[in-house]
């Protein structure tokens, strides 16, 4: 677990190891299939921060992103914007 007064911006970057950013509440979509087949959204103590992870290699790793960039992708995914993808 990671002391509160380290300043976490420092530390978090993009392909750590999710194990490595504590215990976080990660939460998947109620849609995710029994095989596994989701990720998973944690909000850093930050606030200003959501790491995305693979459910199914929770140890492997996290990728991180503005709460503005989340919230840029949520929106464009209400509008159909990746409806091609499916």
């Amino acid at each position: 677990m990671v002391p509160v007064s380290v300043n976490l911006r420092n530390w978090v970057f993009n392909g750590m190891p999710a194990t490595a950013l504590g215990e976080l509440d990660w939460v998947k979509s109620g849609r995710s299939g029994p095989q596994g087949n989701c990720v998973e959204i944690a909000q850093l103590p930050t606030g200003r921060e959501v790491a995305v992870r693979n459910s199914r290699h929770p140890e492997g790793p996290a990728l991180i992103y503005t709460t503005a960039e989340i919230q840029a992708l949520i929106q464009g995914i209400k509008d159909g914007d990746f409806d091609h993808l499916l």
